[in-house]
């Protein structure tokens, strides 16, 4: 994205400013030029008072427009000190703030910077060397007047090099303080811009961070209602099947979908306590599950109805909280769909495989053939969770029937192991 090119725009309160400026200084020229004119100046050559009021207004009006158009208002002021020096108007003092102010301003406002140093250089050049050429044919009336040349060190042209020297600073401050203004302005801009992307990237993240939050929540009622709702319903129809023929394993069943009821509860529970909190990053640091729980949950699994094995191959490894309780609620959610979809007669087969380089839960169904796999929360869920965990998550259908979800997650390698390898 190409960037846009800083311009300044002075504001309603800037022209206000402004012309308050140039009321203040009229009534300053005017009282200098009453002063000046009192004090004889020029001497017998100096002009009517009436040309210092015209002259006043001449150089100060143009000051309530300069930021609007500055470089109109650079000649014009420049010009009119330089026929008022010419003519000898009573008038020195103000007219030099006027001119200093216009020179000012073109650095300062005026948008066109090549315009802007093209105006200052010809007013600087113009002004020397009209100086330069008063300074010449001074010092040759001088010269007269004495009957002598004047020499290298003489009084006047130490005065004159006192004028050079003056004028050098009074120009080059109008041009350095005009162009600092400018850059300042540039660099606040700038920063307003800077400033202004960074509280968008601020009310964005926050939004994210909401909508993070509203998915993990999503992510963790889904793993938590869904599985033991699940297995409350198979086995309450196990229940209601055999409520007449056997009654006491109907109370067994039912005992079963009490237990699953508490789990549920204390699920909830524990999540929402985790959600209170506090500084609380994630729900999934506070939970106790590891992987060592998945074998009660093909245990329970197998009580609902769907006969689970579960093995572990490899030596087991520390397993960080976060990835136990992810790979945990895969395994969970895996055979969650198992038994809803699978069909009668259908059996699952856990296996959590360790080995140098990271830890792997498969679990695998039989059942009814799965033509094309519908994504819906369960897996979004699920591979979310294998993401957010550094790894990778697989859901294909067997040719047999039923599905083969793997999941793998890389493990921190340890100084112990890097120090065997």
């Amino acid at each position: 994205m190409p960037a846009v090119p800083f311009t300044r725009t002075p504001t309603a309160r800037e022209h206000r400013s402004d012309l308050l400026l140039a009321g203040v200084l009229f009534v300053g020229a005017v009282l200098s030029a009453g002063l000046s004119s009192i004090a004889q100046i020029y001497g017998d050559q100096q002009a009517e008072l009436w040309t210092a009021v015209v002259y006043a207004v001449v150089v100060t009006a143009p000051l309530a427009f300069r930021r609007r158009w500055p470089g109109i208002v650079a000649v014009v002021t420049a010009t009119a000190y330089f026929v008022a020096v010419t003519v000898k108007i009573p008038e020195l003092y103000v007219g030099n703030i006027a001119m200093f102010i216009g020179l000012y301003s073109v650095g300062a406002w005026m948008n066109d910077r090549r315009r802007a140093m093209i105006v200052r250089i010809a007013i600087i050049v113009g002004m020397f060397a009209w100086l330069l050429i008063t300074m010449y044919y001074e010092a040759i009336k001088q010269a007269d007047e004495a009957d002598v040349v004047a020499g290298a060190f003489s009084p006047y042209i130490a005065f004159m090099m006192i004028q050079i020297l003056l004028n050098a600073l009074y120009f080059g401050g109008a041009y350095y303080f005009g162009e600092r203004a400018w850059h300042s302005a540039a660099e606040r801009e700038v920063l307003e811009q800077r400033t202004s992307e960074l509280e968008r990237e601020r009310e964005v993240t926050a939004a994210q961070a909401v909508a993070l939050d509203r998915v993990r929540i999503a992510r963790e009622l889904h793993d938590v209602v869904a599985h033991h709702v699940s297995v409350m319903g198979v086995q309450a129809g196990a229940a209601r099947l055999m409520i007449d023929q056997d009654p006491a394993q109907s109370a067994r069943i039912l005992a079963g979908v009490e237990g699953s009821a508490r789990d549920a509860i204390s699920e909830l529970r524990q999540l929402l306590e985790t959600l209170r909190t506090p500084g609380g990053d994630t729900a999934e640091p506070a939970s106790t599950l590891t992987l060592d729980d998945i074998a009660e949950l093909a245990a329970a699994s197998t009580d609902a109805g769907l006969p689970t094995e579960y093995a572990v191959i490899g030596e087991p490894a520390a397993v960080p909280s976060l990835i136990a309780v992810n790979l945990y609620r895969i395994a969970q959610e895996s055979l969650t769909n198992a038994r809803r979809h699978a069909g009668a007669g259908a059996m699952a087969d856990v296996r959590v495989r360790y080995d140098e380089d990271g830890v792997e839960v498969e679990i695998v169904n039989t059942g009814r053939a799965v033509a094309q796999l519908r994504p819906g929360l369960g897996q979004l869920g699920m591979r979310e969770r294998a993401a957010a965990s550094g790894g990778s998550l697989e859901v294909t259908p067997r040719p047999l029937g039923g599905l083969r979800v793997r999941a793998r997650v890389p493990l921190p390698v340890t100084a112990e192991a890097r120090s065997t390898r």
